[in-house]
């Protein structure tokens, strides 16, 4: 249970601490997160990224799937770099 607290506050710190620069994709991250999390107990990375490749099929709009596409770069950079630590 740890670990499920540990890696949810590692998601929450990491973008909350990204700056303005991110704001868009941390909208989109958010949304998906909380979307997910309406449905289970617990969202880990692959959840999230799995989300948004679920909404980037769908999406026909190519502005939000460059958007969307952004947001699972971050997700997949953070997972990576947390899993390197």
């Amino acid at each position: 249970m740890q670990t499920t607290m540990n890696t949810e506050s590692q998601i929450s710190d990491y973008f909350m601490n990204s700056g303005t620069a991110l704001t868009t994709e941390k909208q989109v991250i958010a949304a998906v997160h909380a979307e997910l999390a309406h449905a289970k107990t617990h969202v880990s990375d692959k959840d999230i990224v799995l989300g948004l490749i679920h909404r980037l099929e769908s999406e026909r709009d190519v502005v939000k799937q460059d958007i969307y596409r952004q947001a699972l770069e971050h997700v997949l950079q953070r997972a990576s770099a947390t899993s390197d630590s």
